[in-house]
Formats: C-alpha cells, structure tokens, sequence
C-alpha cells in the first residue's frame, strides 16, 4: 500500500497569488526555468531569495532582474565579486558558504523554497527547509536518495509539504491524485534511454564525454546528462520514488520511451493504467509544483498527438546499462548502502567527464563501492554526509592506485 511522503495541507492552504519564493540553485538549468515560469506569471510569484553556485555573473544577472532582498553564493570571494556586478542602490543581504543555503532555505517569509541544488550539496537546505514546515518544490533527487526516511520524519513532525519536481515524480503524482493509494498496483517510470538506447557493448566502449552529453529529448546540466546515458539517473528515481510514495521495490518498474511524451504511469488493481503526458519541458512540473493545488496557463505549445505519430515502450537492457539494478540492490540493502551509491556515482561521473574512467567505468566504480560496504546506522544528517565524504575519498584513492 502506497504512503505519500508529506501532507499536503500546507500546499493547499497557500494563495495562489503573491507566492515568495527561494530558489535554491537559481543559475542551474532547474532554478533557470523555474524563474521562466515565475516570469511567466509575474502577478503569482515574488522572489524572496537566490542561491546560485559558482556562476556569479548570471546570478547576479537574475538579481538585478528580480532584486530579491537575500542572495547566498559558494564561498566568501563570490561575495565581494557578486556585489561588484550589482546595480548602483540595490544592496541585498549576501551570505556565503554551505550555511548560508540553509539560512536561506529557512527564511520566516519563505512561502515556497526550491531545492534544486546538485547533488549530496543539496540535502543540508532541504533538511532545513522541511524543519521549518516550508512547502518543498523537490528537484534535488539526491535529497531522497540519501535521507528518505529522515524526511518522511521530518514531514510527519512538521507539517511540511514535500512536491516532486522531476518530471516522473511528478507524472506520478498527477497520476496518483484523488484516488485511493490502497488500489494502486504498481508505479511505472519512463525513460528516454538516453542518447545510447540503441547501441550495442562495443560502441559504448568507447564512448566520449561529448557524446553521453548530447540527450535526445532533455535539456539538463552534465552530470544529470551522464546519469540518464548509464541509466542511473532512473535507478536513482527508483529510490526516489520509493521514499516519495511508500512503493516496495517490487513495485516500481522502468520502461523505455523514447518520445518522451508519457512522462510515467500508475497501473491500478482494477486494471486501469493512468498516464500524465505532456512536451518534455520542465516547466510544466515545475509550475505545477509551484503553484499547486492549481495549474496555471502555460506559455507552451499543446501536446499534438496526431503529429507526434506513434508512442513506443520497451523494457530497459540491465546489461548494457546495469545501474538500474544496482540502484534496486542499494535500496533492498538499505539507508548507508544509498548514500554509498550516489557518492560513488558523483565522482565516478566526474571523473569520467575529466576522461580519466571509461563510460563502463561509472558502474564499475558503482558496483565496487557497494560490494565493499556494510550496512552502518545513519541518525541524522551529519552521519549521511560523513559517510558520504568517506565514499568519495575512497572511490578517488581507488582509482589513483
């Protein structure tokens, strides 16, 4: 039986106009859109707050746009360097460093806080946002993946809203909502396949950092990039949905759709299968997400099935693209081997766009990192990213040797 992460009563509550916002990770492809739909409906949403990461310029750019009353940025010299691009008289509030995201993600005046960092930098905000009962627009999947069940505490306790971003998620919400959770059969999530679908062992390897970056249908930052070409991208939307919707592992299945149109499935005990579909662009989750329980007016193109032609679905191949299963072995393994896994994926995907390992590689390092580790109790967020800097810096002193 299905068990949705957070209340929704918080959301709910919200009027629809004048919704500030904190967008975490605003110079990102995620926060970048995000402020397009903020732009889109400029009577809907203020800015509260930015959060960029080493981008400077185009956060500076947003702010002078925007003029939100706070700013935070990486390290201490962004500050300076960020004031500096700044137009005359405006002087907001600039912290800097890993807290200040937190203190941004926690502001009193906070009605809807992005979390759209990347990667294990995004879980501390979170964190902070959802013990103050904010309203979490998600798109920081590694949120989930490391401490899913520390949120679902935490939503239980404060009365926080937690809504999915990611476009799956997302569908599966939509997919989910007024109907009883008791008569689901099982959550499908699509995937595009990423640009190697049809490829075969000897191409892939030998695969460039280049071309894992060239998606067929998204437009998304490289590390997101290289997740969907190996397909750990959706073995990490397993966990993540998984913690979302309370699904046993058995119950959540991976098709390949290449079109990208169907953006997941709920399959029902009756039989029925309920699909939300839509043009693959993130501003239709995102505004959903924002302005949620409602649905604004988007400044898209509708979907044309008629021109679109024929819609394909195929199951994945876990051999050529084997971090699926090794998504599904961390979370049968447990909390600690999650974290594990999404620490050994981030620097194994970085060191494969520096071209120092193989596209194979990534999985290789992967699967390494979770054979060699025990389970371990994690209380609370210092032991998640304690052990994720362990993972880290044993994947790096493994591949040097």
């Amino acid at each position: 039986m299905l068990s949705y992460i957070s209340s929704l009563r918080k959301a709910s509550n919200l009027p629809l106009q004048g919704r500030r916002l904190v967008v975490l990770g605003s110079t990102g492809s995620i926060g970048r859109n995000v402020l397009r739909v903020a732009g889109e409906n400029p009577d809907t949403f203020q800015v509260t707050a930015l959060a960029g990461g080493g981008n400077v310029e185009l956060l500076a750019e947003q702010a002078a746009l925007w003029r939100p009353e706070y700013l935070a940025v990486r390290s201490k010299e962004s500050v300076d360097e960020l004031r500096r691009l700044l137009p005359a008289g405006y002087n907001p509030d600039i912290q800097a460093g890993q807290a200040a995201y937190g203190a941004l993600a926690s502001l009193e005046e906070a009605d809807v806080v992005v979390s759209a960092l990347m990667g294990a930098a995004g879980l501390a905000p979170t964190i902070a946002a959802l013990e103050r009962g904010k309203v979490v627009a998600v798109a920081n999947k590694e949120s989930l993946v490391l401490a899913g069940d520390l949120i679902r505490r935490l939503c239980r306790e404060t009365g926080a809203t937690l809504l999915p971003v990611d476009s799956e998620h997302n569908a599966l919400f939509q997919a989910l909502a007024g109907n009883n959770e008791k008569e689901v059969a099982k959550l499908q999530l699509t995937a595009s396949g990423g640009p190697f679908r049809d490829r075969d062992r000897a191409f892939l390897a030998h695969v460039t950092p280049d071309q894992a970056l060239r998606h067929p249908s998204w437009s998304m930052g490289a590390k997101i990039s290289v997740d969907s070409a190996t397909l750990m991208n959706k073995g990490l939307e397993i966990i993540e949905a998984h913690h979302l919707f309370g699904a046993d592992t058995e119950d959540i299945e991976v098709l390949i759709h290449p079109e990208s149109i169907v953006h997941s499935l709920v399959e029902y005990r009756d039989g029925s299968t309920l699909a939300e579909l839509g043009v693959p662009d993130m501003r239709v989750p995102i505004a959903y997400c924002l302005s949620y329980p409602h649905r604004l007016e988007a400044d898209l193109p509708g979907l044309d099935l008629a021109g679109t032609g024929s819609l394909t679905f195929f199951n994945p191949d876990t051999e050529l693209f084997p971090c699926l299963d090794l998504a599904r072995e961390a979370l049968q393994a447990g909390p600690s081997h999650q974290v594990v896994l999404n620490a050994a994926n981030e620097v194994a995907v970085e060191l494969f766009l520096q071209e120092r390992l193989s596209f194979f590689g990534i999985c290789e390092v992967n699967e390494m990192a979770l054979r060699e580790h025990r389970s371990v109790p994690l209380n609370g967020v210092e032991e998640i990213l304690s052990l994720d800097r362990e993972t880290r810096e044993r994947v790096r002193r493994s591949i040097q040797q």
